[in-house]
């Protein structure tokens, strides 16, 4: 029997195109994290890899490969907060991922309105319908099998403060597909959305 399975290491190179890694574990939900540094100084940048990981208490993480500017302001102020990035944001999201100097503001970049929040003191994206306030749980550097640190650090933060807009609340039901959540997928900029005809059930 043939088997007709493309296999690589990734430690020799995928040999491809593009590295199918980011596409196969997909589409993922964006880390779109601001974040203040000591001086008060704002940062917004969106993360591919990223995703909650607890209930009680609700955790969430995302990965910061290199020592970025949200990395450094979280090291120091253990705060940061996430917003939801949308389809009618998305090219703003994208314009808060450009490579910029520290103190550039990716709110003024990207033409956003920094709202406070009400228990830590970065602010949330006002235009974004929902937005996670979080204080820095634990920063773990990750290392490879061989216990070598690799430049990459998943920065974990225990959510204090829940935005969301009362429309995306049906009978008390968030309603994921009206939100229109944007998620990440392979190549260099493919995207995914969320429709209501996507959606199904399945008992547990």
């Amino acid at each position: 029997m043939k088997d007709d399975v493309y296999f690589y290491d990734p430690a020799k190179g995928h040999g491809l195109p593009h590295d199918p890694f980011n596409a196969i574990v997909a589409p993922r939900p964006i880390g779109w994290i601001s974040s203040r540094d000591p001086a008060g100084v704002l940062n917004l940048a969106p993360y591919s890899f990223f995703n909650a990981f607890n209930y009680r208490p609700p955790i969430l993480g995302f990965s910061c490969i290199g020592e970025k500017h949200t990395l450094r302001n979280v090291e120091r102020t253990k705060e940061f907060v996430w917003n939801l990035a949308t389809r009618p944001l998305v090219e703003a999201m994208s314009l808060s991922a450009a490579s910029v100097p520290e103190l550039v503001d990716e709110f003024e970049l990207a033409h956003l309105t920094p709202v406070p929040s009400r228990v830590v003191g970065v602010p949330r994206v006002g235009e974004s319908p929902v937005a996670m306030e979080c204080r820095m749980s634990q920063i773990v550097r990750l290392t490879d099998v061989g216990g070598r640190a690799v430049d990459t650090w998943l920065v974990l933060g225990q959510v204090v403060g829940v935005h969301i807009a009362t429309r995306l609340l049906k009978d008390g039901v968030f309603d994921t597909a009206a939100a229109e959540p944007v998620l990440r997928a392979g190549g260099t900029g493919t995207y995914f959305g969320v429709s209501p005809d996507m959606r199904f059930e399945i008992a547990r």
